[in-house]
């Protein structure tokens, strides 16, 4: 652990940390821990320190003493975040004039010019859109003459001690107590993000998975962290966001485990930490995956939906009666019958861990033993003993058509009876499927199924299902009439 004097000099020294822990959230934003060894005097001490991200929250700052022997505040802290740059320094000197370095072939030349505009504005949430014809290019007066774009390599003129080169925290830490002590310091930052991704691969034929679950992690902090201790932290957690102050435009390069760390995981407060139990190193501009759950052997039943309306009930709760009433509202037919994976999140079924939120991507083992892909979606937060439904696709085989056949409302006595036909072909060759029915019954509160062709089961307060098995390139149908009251 490095130990740097801290004093009340000009010249502040840059303090460096010993080890740094890093908790990231879905939703790019992170917690980021770092030990720092101090030597302070007693009373007043300036401190620099540039080891941070750089969309880091200044407000978020918190800076304790780990021992609880002495007293740690700070007085005034001073955030800067633009760094030296040719583009900062064109900012700096907008509407002056400097010289510019003309190469020609051996020989260089310098020209005077005068900054017209920079790209760029310190301290300034104006930024040109680069889209813009010339809105991301300087403009130049060379000779009375004015040219978009640099004459050549900028000479700026000499800055001054007080130039960074990274984003850096600049502190008037008070301590009552001289000596040497460990401090943390935590602070929020956006630009760092993760999210879980699950391949099951099935074998030729039948419902038996294996699943894989990757954590990929992206750092667009703009800072690298060496050999960190990293938790992932899964959940919806509330937080209040700010107007970005400016763009960070970064790249994205792509990078992985030699080999996997075992993640581990525990509840912490409402949510889930998964911890990868190893110190990384984690780039700048990098995206890092780590595999995190494994299991063989998952029963991932897949069956079919026919949804003929699909329709949304939450948009019919809060619509007009009246629109609900109307005889050609609800009457709408689409063919395309769901293929839906479903699978219990168990033990007994092999699995029975908190999966976070991501993509599931589906593939089946083909006669030649090669992978190929079926179908993917999205699951939520799955707390352990539920079950993971997902749409994965529309069956090529399978087709639905629906049908009102009658439609009788007497406004007065205040009743609908309606009635539909639900026809269901199966072109498969040689396979008996089971169709579910879905059928959403949404005009009014009240209601009763008078008459039925198959049994069914009520799913929600506005919801029935009909389980229909249909044979091989064969049809079935059914009815129903609904009466509603209110």
């Amino acid at each position: 652990m490095k130990k740097i004097l801290l004093s009340m000099s000009l010249l502040a020294p840059q303090l460096l940390p010993a080890d740094s822990a890093i908790t990231i959230y879905n939703d790019n934003f992170a917690v980021v821990r770092e030990t720092l060894s101090l030597d302070l005097t007693e009373g007043i001490n300036s401190v620099e320190f540039s080891e941070i991200t750089s969309q880091l929250e200044p407000s978020s700052i918190v800076l304790r003493d780990l021992t609880g022997e002495r007293s740690l505040r700070i007085l005034e802290q001073n955030y800067r975040a633009d760094p030296l740059s040719e583009k900062l320094l064109l900012g700096f000197f907008e509407g002056e004039t400097i010289q510019f370095e003309i190469r020609e072939g051996e020989t260089t030349r310098i020209v005077e010019g005068k900054i017209i505009r920079a790209p760029y504005r310190p301290n300034s949430s104006i930024h040109f859109n680069q889209h813009d014809p010339g809105g991301g290019v300087p403009i130049i007066e060379v000779d009375g003459r004015v040219r978009f774009g640099l004459p050549g390599t900028p000479l700026f003129p000499e800055l001054g001690n007080d130039s960074i080169l990274k984003p850096t925290l600049h502190w008037e830490l008070e301590t009552n107590t001289a000596g040497e002590s460990d401090a943390e310091l935590s602070y929020l930052t956006n630009g760092m993000s993760w999210e879980a991704a699950y391949n099951l691969v099935s074998p030729e034929e039948g419902d038996i998975v294996d699943l894989i679950g990757w954590i990929t992690i992206e750092n667009q902090s703009g800072r690298t962290f060496d050999q960190a201790a990293i938790k992932l932290l899964a959940g919806d957690v509330h937080r209040i966001r700010p107007t970005p102050s400016r763009q960070v435009r970064m790249e994205m390069a792509t990078a992985a485990f030699d080999a996997a760390p075992e993640v581990t995981e525990r509840s912490f407060d409402e949510y889930h930490l998964y911890d990868l139990n190893r110190s990384v190193t984690l780039r700048d501009r990098e995206t890092k995956q780590v595999e995190f759950v494994r299991a063989e052997g998952v029963l991932a039943k897949r069956s079919y939906i026919y949804d003929g309306a699909a329709m949304n009930l939450n948009h019919y709760r809060s619509s007009d009666p009246n629109y609900l009433r109307n005889q050609q509202v609800g009457r709408q037919s689409q063919e395309k019958v769901w293929i839906m994976r479903e699978f219990e999140n168990t033990r007994e079924n092999k699995l029975g861990i908190p999966l976070p939120r991501g993509v599931t991507r589906f593939y089946r083992q083909d006669i030649d033993e090669r992978l190929e892909f079926t179908g993917e979606n999205m699951i939520d937060h799955t707390p352990r003993n539920e079950t993971v439904s997902i749409y994965t696709g529309n069956a090529f085989d399978l087709v639905g058509e629906r049908t009102q056949t009658n439609y009788q409302i007497d406004t007065s006595r205040r009743w609908i009876r309606e009635t539909y036909e639900i026809n269901l072909r199966n072109r498969k060759e040689d396979e008996t499927v089971t169709i579910t029915v879905r059928e959403s019954l949404f005009r009014g509160p009240e209601w009763k199924i008078e008459e039925s062709s198959h049994d069914f089961e009520k799913t929600s307060s506005r919801q029935i299902e009909f389980p229909i098995e249909v044979k091989p390139d064969s049809e079935a149908t059914v009815t129903y009439t609904v009466f509603y009251t209110w």
